[in-house]
């Protein structure tokens, strides 16, 4: 009569430590729940002063920003609602409009000239190795580190019409060509455009330059003994494999465009006449030269909007396969 005592105690305490198994299988996910909730509650601790900052810094000027565009206001008197009329205005007046026009013109010099020209001097300074390509990368990228300030009076003073460009025209004998650039109607865009090639190129080799060092050599090995030549490599080998650092550069590039401001401001004031009128301009003149703060948060806002529907787009098609 023992033995089956002790036997059922045998299979009691078994049944009684598989019964404890599942509590402690049953209570483990509540606590890895609280310990992922205790790291979201600590990491949104972290954040929130940046977040704060971020907020009163940036979100809470924009929302202002768009409610003053739905006003006619001069920043001292009532405000009036119009609604979308400031919208209108920027779209509809002539003088506004041409601003879109000199920016695509400025486009073309700020992001794809340099573009153009960045890949291929990343593609010939990568092909062979040189001796002093660190002193070549410096140079170019030079124009990154100036204030966009001391780069716009330095070639204010160079497109003078007594400025070293005139001169160097005049030597050679080509004095028909010179001009005072920007004062000139058709040349003044163009010569500020040249000025922004002249900063972005280098910020464009060196992002390419590293990209183009991140890319397999055994790519480029495969495609020398397919037959590639050097044009053939650069479109099947190096351009695909630059896909991010290109969607970076039209990105930054682009967006400058956008918003350029200072150059023009102090090189041509927007002048002569309207010709080389940036939005960005266009909304400091009415913001505090002749007062139309609605109008002004109008163009700020339409700008934002600009901006960030082509970071989208680039970022959209650079993800694709």
């Amino acid at each position: 009569m023992s033995a089956p005592a002790r036997s059922t105690g045998v299979w009691t305490a078994a049944a009684g430590s598989a019964a404890a198994e599942p509590r402690e299988t049953a209570s483990a996910p509540p606590r890895r729940r609280s310990a992922r909730r205790r790291r979201r509650w600590t990491g949104l601790a972290f954040a929130a002063l940046p977040l704060a900052v971020y907020a009163v810094v940036v979100l809470a000027p924009l929302v202002q920003s768009i409610q003053y565009s739905f006003f006619k206001w001069d920043g001292v008197s009532a405000a009036t609602w119009v609604g979308f009329d400031n919208y209108v205005t920027f779209v509809t007046d002539p003088i506004l409009r041409s601003t879109f026009g000199h920016v695509l013109v400025l486009i073309c010099f700020f992001a794809l000239l340099p573009i153009v020209l960045g890949l291929f001097s990343a593609a010939l300074l990568t092909r062979a190795k040189q001796p002093g390509m660190a002193v070549y990368r410096w140079i170019f990228f030079l124009p990154q580190v100036m204030t966009t300030v001391v780069i716009a009076l330095v070639f204010k003073r160079i497109y003078a019409p007594d400025g070293p460009l005139n001169q160097a025209l005049r030597a050679i004998g080509l004095d028909s060509l010179a001009r005072t650039w920007l004062g000139d109607f058709t040349w003044a865009l163009p010569a500020l455009g040249l000025i922004g090639t002249w900063v972005t190129f280098g910020f464009c080799m060196v992002l390419f330059i590293s990209g183009t060092s991140a890319i397999a050599p055994e790519l480029y090995e495969a495609a020398r003994m397919d037959g590639a030549g050097p044009f053939r490599e650069f479109f099947a080998v190096t351009l695909p494999g630059l896909r991010g650092q290109l969607a970076v550069a039209l990105t930054l590039t682009m967006t400058a465009a956008l918003r350029t401001f200072d150059l023009v401001w102090i090189t041509t004031h927007g002048g002569p006449g309207t010709s080389t009128l940036t939005p960005a301009v266009a909304l400091y003149k009415a913001a505090f030269q002749n007062p139309q703060v609605g109008l002004a948060a109008a163009i700020g806002v339409v700008m934002a909007v600009l901006c960030l529907v082509v970071a989208l787009v680039i970022t959209r098609v650079s993800e694709r396969d």
